[in-house]
């Protein structure tokens, strides 16, 4: 059995896909499965899944559902309904593991805790220009000068490209998980009988915006989850593209989860009540 489930979610991203998938092949442990969770891409993302199935090192499960908007929450608890280990890492369908991706959110797995990540957002024209090539060099990850010198010239050029500054040590790494340590939708890992616990992800949050990460980091401690992050370690280039706007329903419906319910087991999750 693996040691880990690596969940992708995407939305009609095959040449995202493609470099996520080189990145993987390259991935230092390859001690996981994939599952590739695909919120109604039609055809087109199923036969790219296909052709790269039947040639992998890896075991890979494509799970899809009909297009009825963004249903992100429904097809997450497919697929945590679907995996076939202990041991949960997600990340989005437009974001690049690095190479020790994996590796560290494996080894840093603690019980009852929830490993936070970050991102890399990369400005739009290294966005653009990144191939498979690229990636199966290193060179997308390994050269950081090329992202701070993006990261000065202004408009849709990347952010945070100091977090692809790989730290290990550990008195410095003390220093970082004493910040505010933020779950991510693009970046964490979790037990799987942690998410089981609070009845996974709540799917009456539909569109973009407020759903996936604020509202299961928020049940997660109310669960007595604890939280770690691993920001420059497991890092994530995020690619680029416009930003989606986030529903007002959504954060409606957030507050008043907050206001008035201290429960963190949903009530439209995992099972159904």
């Amino acid at each position: 059995m693996k040691k880990a489930t690596l969940i992708i979610t995407t939305y009609k991203k095959i040449r995202e896909l493609e470099l996520i998938y080189s990145a993987l092949e390259n991935q230092t442990c390859k001690d996981f499965e994939i599952i590739i969770a695909d919120d109604g891409s039609g055809k087109e993302v199923e036969e790219y899944v296909k052709l790269i199935r039947d040639n992998s090192e890896f075991y890979i499960n494509f799970i899809t559902q009909e297009k009825e908007g963004f249903r992100k929450t429904k097809i997450l608890n497919k697929a945590i309904i679907s995996s076939n280990t202990d041991y949960l890492v997600f990340i989005d369908g437009d974001c690049i593991p690095n190479r020790d991706f994996m590796k560290y959110h494996i080894e840093y797995a603690e019980e009852n805790t929830v490993l936070c990540g970050w991102r890399v957002s990369l400005g739009k024209k290294i966005s653009e220009r990144i191939s498979t090539d690229e990636i199966n060099s290193g060179k997308y990850e390994n050269n950081k000068f090329r992202l701070l010198t993006d990261s000065l010239t202004g408009k849709k050029s990347t952010k945070s490209a100091e977090e692809s500054i790989i730290i290990k040590n550990k008195f410095l790494r003390k220093h970082f998980s004493e910040k505010r340590v933020r779950l991510t939708g693009y970046n964490f890992s979790v037990w799987k009988s942690l998410l089981e616990k609070i009845n996974g992800f709540d799917e009456n949050y539909v569109g973009a915006g407020i759903g996936e990460d604020t509202d299961i980091e928020y049940r997660l401690k109310l669960a007595g989850a604890k939280f770690k992050s691993i920001r420059n370690l497991a890092v994530v280039f995020h690619l680029f593209h416009e930003k989606t706007i986030e529903e007002n329903k959504n954060l409606e419906y957030f507050r008043n989860i907050i206001s008035k319910s201290k429960n963190y087991f949903c009530s439209n999750g995992l099972i159904k009540k």
